[in-house]
């Protein structure tokens, strides 16, 4: 094992394992987050999938925080 963070482990870098799409998702998420922006009935189904991942690793983070 080469990276382990809670739920989450990896056996290479993470880094070598970030794609543009799943970077892109990540700063979609951010401005989501910071500014608001598409409702979730206006997003496609991958988009959805995606803010829902994000936002409960975000509230895992900042609720349970290390």
């Amino acid at each position: 094992m080469v990276w382990a963070r809670k739920r989450a482990a990896a056996e290479e870098c993470p880094k070598t394992l970030i794609t543009a799409e799943s970077l892109a998702q990540v700063e979609a998420f951010a401005a989501w987050k910071a500014i608001g922006g598409e409702r979730i009935e206006e997003m496609n189904a991958r988009d959805v999938e995606a803010r829902t991942i994000l936002e409960r690793e975000w509230r895992s983070e900042t609720e349970h925080g290390d």
